[in-house]
């Protein structure tokens, strides 16, 4: 297993922070779109559960990368009220670069001002698949670090833009 970890400034209170990022479809989005790190491809979503947040909530990730199916569902496994949420790949994954994930987000407020310290994490392994085993061995840590980026910049740029228009 392999775990990376970011941080980042959002200037916004602890509160709103975490309700977007709470939303997988915010932190999700640069999987719904088409880019190189994706190959050109985008994943689908699906709520699987009654509730689209907190303990338990459920989702699913669907679709093809480069050919081959993308099918993976994730379920929350721990989840404090604007302080941090943790999620994982459940059941079997059919993903390329990575055979299992687990994500934490940590919410922490910063002095000064309403500034929230956001930390990010994500711990995972590589495929099975001895194919997608070489594939991961150059990829996975390239992917999993942009995944985090985006996740925390996207994010930032869009909780703070809220702030400017209001």
């Amino acid at each position: 297993m392999k775990t990376l970890s970011k941080s980042i400034i959002i200037h916004a209170i602890p509160e709103k922070v975490f309700a977007y990022m709470d939303n997988i479809a915010n932190t999700g989005m640069h999987m719904t779109k088409s880019s190189k790190p994706m190959m050109g491809s985008k994943l689908e979503l699906k709520q699987l559960s009654l509730n689209a947040t907190g303990l338990n909530s459920k989702f699913r990730w669907y679709g093809k990368m480069m050919g081959f199916t993308m099918d993976f569902t994730v379920v929350v496994t721990k989840w404090i009220k604007d302080k941090e949420k943790v999620w994982e790949t459940i059941g079997k994954a059919k993903m390329i670069i990575l055979g299992w994930y687990r994500m934490r987000l940590v919410i922490l407020s910063s002095p000064g001002g309403p500034n929230t310290e956001v930390e990010l994490s994500i711990t995972y392994t590589k495929p099975k698949n001895i194919f997608f085993k070489f594939i991961a061995f150059f990829l996975a840590p390239l992917y999993a670090n942009w995944c985090l980026n985006n996740m925390l910049n996207d994010s930032k740029k869009m909780l703070e833009a809220n702030q400017k228009i209001k």
